[in-house]
């Protein structure tokens, strides 16, 4: 009998793994997803070093680049007026 009761622990231990692993798998599906819909922003370095901003709007389809900090922000404000 104690036998069985190692077999059965042993499968509710994989069940329980399995589970659990199916669980994580649908939530990285779920936030890539959602993470697609956000506004996306860099910076790059062009090959003479200068640092310039870079943004993408999946939801509009709108990007912008901008060697300014300032001028970025005023970017993404208007957008989402």
């Amino acid at each position: 009998m104690s036998q069985l009761n190692l077999e059965l622990g042993f499968g509710y231990k994989i069940h329980s793994f399995f589970k659990k692993s199916l669980r994580k798998f649908w939530q990285t599906i779920v936030n890539y997803l959602a993470s697609n819909q956000e506004l996306k922003v860099w910076q790059k370095m062009d090959r003479h070093g200068n640092v310039y901003w870079q943004a993408y709007d999946p939801v509009t389809g709108k990007s912008f680049m901008s060697g300014s900090e300032s001028d970025m922000r005023a970017w993404i404000e208007q957008i989402y007026r």
